[in-house]
């Protein structure tokens, strides 16, 4: 049996953004023609009238300033809102493969080590490009690795499942090493015309190289222990895939092909559930919250944090101690608290212990222990 390390980190980040402002400078010009050309309708009751946006609104509900995309055009230009991205032929590389190569050179380069150290690419996210080829596959044969690759999905929770499971490689002696990369364009699964919703995502990717202890050139953190939960709930759920054309209302409405939640519901059962799954996994390794220096939690809303945070540390957590990138970033759903870790854990000292933490739609919720070395 082996000790896993990670040992690198790398996050790509679109030139991109969109502030708040700009957000609701959009939408609210949408929801104005809405109500103009559905006055009728309104006035009957038989549609609702679609409520304004505001920037004060967003920030409250969320803790979000701005977010990073691919594309803002498209989003912000109201008879689209959604990104606008080019045709690509099947002989280029993918979108979510060329965000990849960037936050996988980075994550080498923080390790010390080339695409020559690593056996294995998983791409774990929340929605990807296409069915298959595999993207992993693709990022494999750009960066030149032998080994292998594959593709998987749970959600927010992608990237502590990818973690756990290349962790679990690592750990058998199956592989020395692997990159578990989250490319995430949110941007595209979301629905840029509902109110209630937004404002929520970001697009990014990140990187993480999960190694033997033993092979790390440079600090790094081992891998104590990882641990994962589901428990099936249709409170965050998207709609698309393959077998849309096969029924009767076909491709006609987008809105469930998107992201949709019942937010409420995700808070007061999500968070009990997380929070829970924490102290219990710390328990089981006799870790206090005394002990623990440091959560990067999922980057999915502050009052979800801030309330994890309290439950597990038995009071308000410093910013240092839970930091976010939220108000940057905003939801990228499972790079968040990956991008929240690699900006946010040099200052540690040797022996420091901290947690990554993501949870999300399934529910899925997966932590992952970790200790300065």
């Amino acid at each position: 049996m082996y000790t896993p390390a990670i040992t690198g980190t790398g996050v790509f980040t679109p030139e991109n953004t969109i502030t708040n402002d700009e957000l609701v400078a959009c939408f609210n010009t949408y929801a104005e023609k809405f109500n103009a050309d559905n006055a009728d309708q309104i006035a009957s009751g038989e549609i609702a009238e679609m409520p304004m946006s505001n920037a004060e609104f967003i920030f409250n509900a969320s803790g979000i300033e701005q977010r990073y995309v691919l594309d803002r055009t498209g989003i912000l230009n109201p008879d689209i809102m959604h990104p606008s991205l080019r045709q690509r032929s099947d002989d280029e590389p993918g979108v979510m493969a060329e965000m990849a190569l960037d936050a996988c050179a980075k994550a080498l380069t923080d390790a010390g080590k080339t695409a020559a150290d690593v056996d294995a690419v998983i791409v774990a996210a929340s929605n990807h490009e296409r069915a298959y080829p595999a993207i992993a596959v693709e990022i494999q044969d750009l960066m030149g690795i032998k080994g292998f690759g594959f593709d998987m999905n749970v959600a927010c929770s992608s990237a502590t499942f990818g973690i756990q499971a290349a962790a679990d490689m690592v750990r058998s002696g199956s592989i020395r090493s692997a990159l578990v990369v989250n490319p995430e364009i949110c941007s595209a699964h979301l629905e840029w015309r509902d109110r209630d919703c937004h404002f929520i995502f970001g697009d990014v990717c990140t990187a993480t190289l999960i190694e033997r202890k033993e092979d790390a050139t440079g600090d790094h953190f081992e891998i104590i222990s990882t641990r994962c939960a589901t428990q099936f709930s249709n409170n965050i759920r998207n709609n698309d895939g393959f077998l849309r054309r096969t029924r009767p209302d076909g491709m006609k409405d987008r809105r469930d092909m998107q992201f949709m939640q019942n937010g409420r519901k995700v808070f007061k059962e999500v968070v009990p559930m997380v929070s829970a799954h924490i102290l219990q996994h710390m328990a089981d390794e006799g870790i206090e919250n005394t002990q623990l220096s440091r959560m990067w939690l999922h980057q999915a809303n502050k009052s979800m944090n801030d309330y994890i945070g309290r439950k597990v540390m038995g009071r308000v957590p410093e910013p240092a101690e839970q930091p976010n990138i939220l108000q940057d970033y905003a939801n990228t759903s499972s790079a968040g608290s990956i991008i929240a870790f690699s900006k946010n854990s040099d200052d540690m000292k040797p022996d420091d212990i901290g947690l990554i933490c993501s949870f999300g739609a399934g529910y899925s919720v997966g932590s992952v222990l970790l200790k300065r070395c």
